[in-house]
């Protein structure tokens, strides 16, 4: 799409990418720089990376396992509530994580449902901290997410080829042999190499549940070695081998999730033609009823404990709240300034240059972002004094490349749409953005200031490192009052934190669709 046949120009996007690289990979360069090269890497740092990549391994593996099941008994039964429970796939997307994790400790910790019930039989009660407490986490939040990529293979197969393989009297084996087994083999790959990447750079729920010497993370190394020894030079190389593996699983991703598809149908939904017997129905509803449970229940332990728990939540809790809101709008705000002009560019015809620096974000993470950023402040100014502004900064480029995704397509439609009868109506630059794309836009951009606005609430992430004792988001006070031992005020703040994550993303949802053109 050329540039110069449309009502827009693309170097306001080209501008704002330049400015998005040259911050992350400024920060990037300060880590590199300040790194000991002939320092090493010690028996702590060793041991770090190997249960890194270990928890990674065995959260995707566990996590792509259980979702082939799931995503099978998805695709191929109808009935009541199954749009409810696909919809339900999508919130561990958008879910704060202290908040699942307060979740999952009422649910399976030392005093939780599970070891109660255990009790009740003489049983000792369930151990969450360590290796298999950072996997369980890792299987809620990128269970949803396998299922789905699963669930897309499935559908992806023409339903024709399934009603050829009952006329042909295909048993289950057959038709698990020629259709599914093909397909699982193109997708799963796919799916164990995004989930290793998320599960490398997962902060949050190392810090929680992790910790010791042998379960400590990069991320959780690269914070201890920045907060409490104050060591830059360990922290950088840390971060720089942080950036290699989060690369390399990022580029792996990349290449192994694309494969050859099964040909065009005619869009009919997919329906299974075998296994439709009380047996094949059983074991899908135990899968299907599984799932469900899994995720509700620690969503409902987090209400059933906040709601007492919202009446012994001290101001501090309240003004945590305050600042999560304003990092989140700010953060919110800026994404949309970014996002708009860089989707624009990019539908215009400049996708390989704008891209590259929208997933920038997604690549590099936030820890090692937040440390190159630390060494470049650090000696002109006091960083924990931008603790708020570099902390949204930082939350709205973890969420630009989403942005970006739901922003591209339709921007790409309206151009090709509109862009010629704008023209010869000589309606041009900021004309047209006021009266023809933004309007038509405002679904997509209210849906990803909701997405940028939950994300950036639930974050806990750059703010542990440039938070001092007097500045705190909600969700770094909610992690304070556990360590504290105050979990009652604890489940009532992630209560509190769950309500403005999911109030912020529903706002801004609905007030994008709400009078706008679909």
């Amino acid at each position: 799409m050329a540039d110069r046949a449309q009502p827009l120009r693309s170097r306001w996007g080209l501008g704002v990418a330049a400015l998005v690289a040259t911050f992350i990979l400024g920060a990037l360069a300060a880590v590199i720089l300040r790194a000991e090269v002939g320092r090493g890497l010690g028996v702590a740092d060793w041991a770090a990376i190997r249960f890194t990549i270990w928890q990674a391994v065995r959260s995707a593996v566990v996590s792509v396992t259980l979702a082939v099941p799931v995503a099978r008994a998805l695709a191929r039964r109808r009935f009541r509530g199954r749009r409810l429970l696909i919809a339900l796939m999508g919130a561990p997307f958008i879910l704060p994580v202290i908040v699942a994790i307060l979740g999952i400790l009422a649910v399976f910790g030392r005093s939780g449902w599970l070891s109660d019930l255990l009790g009740v039989f003489g049983l000792g009660p369930l151990q969450i901290y360590g290796l298999h407490g950072v996997v369980l986490a890792h299987v809620f939040f990128n269970l949803p997410l396998a299922t789905r990529l699963i669930l897309q293979g499935w559908q992806e197969i023409p339903a024709e080829r399934f009603r050829l393989a009952a006329q042909l009297n295909a048993g289950p084996l057959a038709m698990w042999r020629l259709l599914e087994a093909p397909m699982l083999r193109q997708v799963v790959p796919g799916a164990l190499a995004v989930v290793f990447a998320i599960c490398l750079s997962s902060f949050a729920v190392a810090l929680t549940l992790g910790g010791g010497p042998r379960a400590t993370t990069i991320e959780l190394a690269i914070y201890q070695a920045f907060r409490f020894d104050f060591d830059l030079g360990r922290a950088a190389m840390l971060s720089g081998v942080q950036l290699l593996l989060t690369g390399a699983a990022a580029l792996v991703a990349l290449r192994v999730a694309s494969g050859e598809g099964f040909g065009a149908g005619l869009d009919r939904p997919v329906r299974r033609w075998d296994g439709e017997g009380r047996w094949a129905r059983g074991l899908d509803a135990i899968y299907l009823s599984g799932a469900a449970l899994f995720l509700v229940l620690p969503l409902s332990a987090i209400v059933i404990a906040g709601l007492p728990g919202l009446l012994s939540m001290g101001a501090s809790v309240w003004m945590a709240a305050a600042t999560s809101a304003l990092i989140a709008g700010l953060s919110t705000l800026v994404l949309l300034l970014i996002a708009l002009p860089m989707a624009i560019a990019v539908a215009l015809g400049r996708g390989a240059v704008v891209e590259v620096a929208g997933l920038l974000g997604l690549a590099v993470s936030p820890l090692v972002i937040g440390t190159g950023l630390f060494i470049l402040i650090y000696p002109v100014a006091d960083p924990f004094a931008l603790a708020l502004p570099v902390t949204a900064l930082v939350n709205a480029l973890m969420a630009l490349p989403f942005a970006l995704r739901i922003l591209i397509p339709r921007v790409r439609e309206i151009l090709a749409r509109y862009g010629r009868l704008s023209l010869s109506l000589d309606m041009r630059g900021g004309v047209f953005l006021r009266r023809v794309l933004l309007p038509r836009l405002r679904p997509q951009l209210g849906f990803a200031a909701g997405l940028a606005a939950a994300l950036s609430m639930g974050d806990l992430g750059v703010i542990a490192l440039f938070a001092d004792s007097e500045t705190a988001t909600l969700p770094l006070q909610v992690y304070r009052l556990m360590g504290a031992y105050r979990m009652e005020a604890a489940s009532g703040g992630a209560l509190l934190l769950l309500c403005l994550s999911m109030g912020a993303f529903y706002i801004c949802d609905r007030g994008g669709r709400r009078h706008a053109e679909t």
